[in-house]
């Protein structure tokens, strides 16, 4: 955080209208915006005493918190100045300068002890500033502490008559810084000189006895001692001629009292090395939203009537950080999730294995930024809300498998519905074409990736919302199929009948060609006996002529004697 940019000069944090503290929401919005740890330091003191002077110095710059210069009372209520911790790497030093106590213009104190007790509560160094030496008269002055056990309470509910523990009281105290201005004794004991610690020490010496006036003396210093276990002491120098103060803004430090310069550095020096980030009760760490938290209920409690207890401010403290933890740890959760969950997934122990993860993760950042979960009861309502968003995450698991599997099914199984719509299943054997289609589309479905944990249960869903489809499918084919029973009865009746009759018939023209072979053949026989007998009565015949005709030669021609011819004719 860069103070030019970020908080170029303070702005009133507590305002205190007539009497009336109220917080400024201006004030609270940049407390907001300041997460590094905060050192905050805070000046009291009667008015006119320089209080704003320390604390511009404190800022680093010149000029800031209002000086004034007059007897008047110039700063009202709290004013606030965030600026970069010169000595603490992102650690921011706020510093608190408060109206000066006893302005006469106010009537009464009651306001005055009021802002001192919020400049205690809220600092974790005090810084209390008055005018030259540590006498009964600055004591006097200092009245205001001994009104802390009646201005805060350390618990919402002590014991009846039971006086609240002091250390546990002191726990929340801030180291206390005395600064004395304009002082011009030598720091001498007896004689002997001391430190300015050792003369504050000296001063706060209790005396003994048991008188009013003993107690009196002793009651301011017994509650310094008692409430600030940690204490430091400044003396100052007058810075330069009275005439000058009213310049005291515009001055440099060579025009100031070198001695004067010297012991502001030594003052800022320790501010910066020893103020300590202001801290609860159990470590915790305030930062600029839990430092608002803490201003906001102790206002808030002055305001009602009603008096400041610490315990409640860390409540309300923790009340509010792990509301906002849990709300950071569900954030996380939700931006894990949608980075690494892809809906849907395969199986439900994927979804489940990758909420763990981020719930894991979650349960670690609401760990880092919650504190006193009483009971872990802010942990427990995590726990109910990431549970809540498992389901949410099932759910939609669920629709993203559904949504999935359903366009699926639509896109594979369309064309089939298609066909059954154009009847293409509705003949004789339609119903097994049907089936088997289904177990060929059923396959490719399964085949399909990312379906989710739906994938089955929309199948069968689907599968089961065509039932009637089927059914129809399966009936028709099995009347069809009677149908054609009878046809193919029928038609194998008339086939073989017509073969019965393309039998006989084939035998009729068997037997007529037979027939009529028989025939061709028994004139084929009659035709060639004719034939044969008629070239035997041919042969014969040219026998007979021959055997005339030998018959002539002989009786031409006398035989030999002792032969004798002998003719016989064949029979016709």
């Amino acid at each position: 955080m860069a103070s030019e940019t970020y908080m170029p000069g303070p702005i009133c944090l507590i305002e205190n209208v007539k009497g009336q503290l109220m917080i400024n929401q201006e004030a609270l919005k940049i407390l907001s915006a300041i997460t590094d740890p905060v050192v905050v330091v805070a000046i009291v003191g009667l008015y006119r005493t320089g209080k704003s002077y320390l604390m511009n110095k404190l800022a680093g710059k010149q000029k800031g918190f209002s000086l004034g210069a007059t007897v008047q009372s110039h700063t009202k209520g709290i004013w606030m100045w965030c600026v970069p911790h010169p000595k603490m790497a992102d650690h921011t030093l706020v510093l608190l300068d408060t109206e000066g106590l006893g302005d006469v213009e106010k009537g009464d104190n009651q306001n005055d002890s009021w802002i001192f007790a919020l400049a205690i509560l809220l600092s974790s160094t005090f810084v209390y500033n008055s005018m030259g030496t540590i006498n009964q008269q600055a004591m006097d002055q200092l009245h205001y502490v001994t009104e802390l056990t009646n201005r805060i309470r350390a618990k919402s509910s002590p014991e009846e008559n039971e006086i609240e523990d002091s250390a546990e009281f002191v726990s929340f105290f801030p180291d206390f810084v005395w600064t004395l201005r304009d002082f011009s004794l030598d720091l001498e004991i007896d004689g002997q000189p001391v430190s300015a610690d050792e003369y504050l020490d000296a001063a706060l010496k209790l005396k003994q006895g048991t008188s009013k006036k003993d107690k009196n003396f002793n009651l301011p210093r017994l509650c310094i001692r008692k409430f600030f276990p940690k204490k430091k002491c400044f003396i100052f120098d007058r810075p330069t001629h009275r005439k000058k103060l009213a310049q005291l803004e515009t001055l440099h430090d060579d025009q100031l009292d070198s001695e004067f310069v010297q012991q502001v550095a030594e003052f800022c020096s320790y501010i910066f090395s020893y103020s300590k980030v202001k801290t609860l009760s159990g470590g915790i760490k305030v930062n600029g939203p839990r430092l608002e938290s803490l201003g906001l209920t102790y206002v808030n409690a002055i305001s009602s009537g009603d008096l400041p207890c610490m315990e409640n401010a860390v409540l309300a403290l923790a009340q509010i950080e792990n509301s906002a933890a849990v709300q950071k740890a569900l954030a996380h959760y939700d931006q894990k999730m949608k980075q690494k969950v892809q809906l849907p997934t395969e199986t439900l122990m994927e979804l489940l294995d990758l909420h763990r993860d981020c719930e894991r993760e979650a349960i670690e950042v609401f760990i880092k930024h919650s504190f006193k979960d009483v009971d872990q009861l802010f942990q427990k309502e995590l726990g109910t809300q990431l549970e809540t968003r498992r389901d949410n995450f099932h759910e939609q698991n669920l629709k993203a498998s559904s949504d999935r599997c359903s366009a699926l099914l639509q896109d594979i199984f369309s064309p089939l519905e298609e066909n059954v719509k154009q009847g293409i299943y509705s003949k004789p054997g339609g119903y097994r074409l049907f089936i088997q289609k289904i177990e060929e589309l059923k396959k490719k479905y399964y085949l399909e990736p990312r379906k989710g944990i739906q994938a089955e249960e929309i199948l069968q869903k689907y599968l089961k919302s065509k039932e009637d489809v089927t059914d129809t499918i399966l009936q028709t084919d099995q009347t069809l199929t009677e149908k054609e029973k009878e046809i193919e009865v029928e038609r194998v009746k008339a086939e073989s009948a017509e073969a019965t009759a393309k039998m006989l018939e084939e035998m009729q023209r068997k037997n007529e060609q037979l027939m009529e072979q028989k025939e061709k053949s028994y004139q084929e026989h009659v035709k060639q006996l004719t034939e044969k007998m008629e070239k035997d009565r041919a042969q014969m015949q040219q026998e007979q002529e021959r055997i005339i005709a030998l018959k002539l030669q002989v009786s031409t021609v006398a035989p030999p004697l002792g032969f004798c011819f002998c003719f016989s004719l064949p029979s016709s």
